[in-house]
Formats: C-alpha cells, structure tokens, sequence
C-alpha cells in the first residue's frame, strides 16, 4: 500500500483547477500524495488534526494552497516541523493579497513561497526536497530538468524558420 509523502491542501475544491498541475506533476514524478480540502477558517480543528499527524503519516511536504485572507499555509506552518509551500490562489486582487498573506510570515514560522497560481512550481519543488533522500527520484527531476532544455532548444531551431526583412539570424 502506498503512504504519502506530499499532502496537498486547499481551501476549498474551488482551487482544484490550479492545484490539478501539482498533482500531475506529483504523479508523474510518481511521488505519493493526497489531496484535502482544508479552511482554516472553516474547519480549524480538521487544519489543526491534519497538521499534528502530518509527520507520523510520513508525509515530508505540504503543499497549502490558500487565496483571500490565506491564512491556510501558514497556520500549518505553525504546527509542523517539515516544510510548507504556500501557494497563492488568485482569486481576488489579482492574488496578491494571497501572495503577500502567504509570503510575510513573521520570524520562525517560514512558508515557502511560489508565485500566484504557481501549482507547478510548488510540486517541482517538493519533489526537490523528497528527492534529497531518493536517488531515483533526483534521476526523474534530472529528467524533467533535461525535457526543459530540450524544448528550447527545439523552439530556437523553429525560430530559424521565421523570416523577416531585418531579422539577422
């Protein structure tokens, strides 16, 4: 049976469609996660029970996806041990009322942070830190890293074939 290691939790399934390139990304690094959702507004006493029992589940990540007040990643932060990735949802002022509510944690209380909707970025990241103890797993994100070069270096050649009457190359 697999355990997670990656928890994915969001205020509500309303963030799923920007959470969805974390979990995709997880799998496909086939990474065990799970994914909740959490309110720590809502349902602080659940936020508080998910936290507590984090580290004994073997989870070694949390991604926390919060828009609005965001309050979420950092109220895990505060009860855990292991490293929490904030992610800002946008879903009012642009995000950056997220943004600057997940990034301005007060000292000792860190929360990674990634860009607003930055799902993807957040679960590479995790993957990061998994992948400190997984050689496998560190050969999968060399992988990932090396597909990245290959797709610009693949648009450059098409760019080749882009004519203009003062284009150089």
């Amino acid at each position: 049976m697999m355990h997670p290691k990656v928890s994915i939790i969001m205020g509500s399934t309303s963030d799923l469609p920007v959470m969805e390139k974390a979990a995709e990304f997880l799998n496909d690094m086939k990474i065990p996660f799970e994914i909740n959702a959490l309110s720590a507004h809502r349902t602080p006493s659940e936020v508080e029970g998910f936290a507590r029992n984090a580290e004994s589940r073997g989870i070694q990540v949390i991604i926390a996806a919060a828009g609005m007040a965001a309050h979420l990643p950092g109220v895990i932060a505060s009860m855990v041990r292991i490293p929490v990735i904030g992610v800002p949802i946008k879903a009012s002022l642009e995000g950056l009322d997220a943004l600057l509510a997940i990034v301005q944690m007060p000292p000792g209380i860190p929360v990674a942070t990634v860009g607003i909707n930055g799902a993807q970025n957040a679960a590479i990241l995790a993957a990061q830190i998994v992948a400190t103890a997984d050689s496998e797993l560190q050969d999968r994100l060399a992988g990932y890293k090396n597909s990245l070069k290959s797709k610009i270096v693949e648009a450059n050649e098409q760019l080749k074939s882009v004519k203009y009457s003062f284009k150089t190359n």
